[in-house]
């Protein structure tokens, strides 16, 4: 494992780690008119893909598991739903699940690592590129970040595309966001420390509701946790290209989320399809930008973790350089994803203890 740990401050990265087989090479000098180094290769040339990861695409090809852009939006769903059973442990007991819905009727899930009340919430969005997932799909995962975090988790089951289009999720995600303050303290939760996260698309989806609620001039959010984070519609980082073919997540896959997501091509670059593109990054709650190396989104969420860095947020930038997308839901057959699981459990208690 390779680590470097920066200098922390305001305007900083405060950490960033790199899980990988040997040392990162020395970055290069950047040529006129060329990205830099870390953008244009930030996943170091020794690295190699981890062997679970490769074995569960193996056996996917092996068993013909068909490509989510070959599939209806119905079909993509039901398929995503049943392979959790083999990438997803049992679920762990917590101590207790609600069902909830917010004043709009948006299906919401309340997990509880005990009874006590009083506990600091993290408001979760699922991924699956708008289009596929909901509380199931996800449920290990909720489960998995309330007792690793010993806080309670609220997962939303916002709408997605094809059936609703941008912005609906964007507006069920805020409004979610908004009923947990006005009724946390109903509920025996401390809605003065909520964060918010997600995954992929939750990932897109969390960074979204911190911009909205900060431009609606609202009381901070404690953290937001990004995993793998979509936040660049036009796909044109690098990685899309390097990592495109041959990962889980492919360009096909991509773009097939995004048809579903959004019909118009020039609604890509709104802030809130695109928070990379937003006009005013700061002012924003502290960040754990969680990327995984063989993803075609890798470059763009650490492109997000460096504009949040430079207009002065707090910010903690992690690669797992041997994983591929999506793989912090498949703790059952990838080991990292225990890690990086505890990892964000960690980073979460700490972001919201008590001041």
């Amino acid at each position: 494992m390779y680590i470097r740990v920066l200098p922390q401050g305001q305007g900083s990265v405060d950490m960033v780690v790199r899980f990988c087989d040997a040392p990162a090479p020395p970055a290069p000098a950047a040529a006129a008119g060329e990205l830099p180094a870390k953008l244009r290769r930030s996943r170091p040339e020794t690295a190699m893909l981890d062997p679970q990861a490769r074995a569960l695409i193996d056996l996917m090809v092996e068993r013909g598991v068909p490509a989510v852009h070959t599939l209806t939006p119905a079909e993509a769903r039901r398929y995503y739903l049943e392979r959790r059973f083999f990438t997803q442990p049992e679920p762990p007991a917590v101590g207790d699940v609600q069902a909830l819905q917010t004043d709009t009727g948006t299906p919401l899930r309340l997990y509880r690592p005990t009874p006590a009340a009083g506990q600091p919430v993290l408001v979760y969005f699922h991924g699956g590129g708008w289009t596929i997932g909901d509380l199931d799909t996800h449920d290990v995962l909720c489960r998995q970040l309330c007792l690793a975090a010993g806080v309670a988790v609220l997962s939303v089951d916002y709408r997605m595309g094809p059936e609703h289009r941008f912005p609906a999720a964007v507006d069920d995600c805020v409004d979610a966001t908004r009923w947990l303050r006005r009724e946390g303290a109903a509920l025996g939760l401390d809605s003065t420390r909520v964060a918010v996260g997600g995954d992929s698309a939750g990932g897109n989806l969390a960074a979204v509701v911190a911009l909205a609620l900060r431009d609606g001039g609202e009381a901070p959010l404690a953290f937001q946790l990004l995993i793998y984070p979509a936040t660049d519609m036009r796909a044109v980082a690098p990685s899309h290209q390097s990592n495109g073919q041959g990962y889980l997540l492919t360009a096909d896959s991509v773009a097939y989320y995004r048809s579903h997501y959004i019909a118009d091509p020039a609604l890509w670059s709104d802030w809130r399809a695109s928070p990379l593109l937003a006009d005013e990054l700061g002012r924003l709650p502290p960040a754990l930008v969680l990327t995984a190396g063989f993803d075609p989104l890798r470059d763009e969420g650490l492109q997000y973790a460096d504009a949040l860095s430079a207009a002065g947020n707090r910010v903690q930038y992690v690669c797992f350089e041997r994983q591929v997308h999506g793989f912090i839901t498949m703790s059952k057959v990838i080991d990292e994803a225990r890690t990086a699981v505890a990892l964000c459990g960690a980073v979460l208690r700490e972001a919201l203890q008590p001041r």
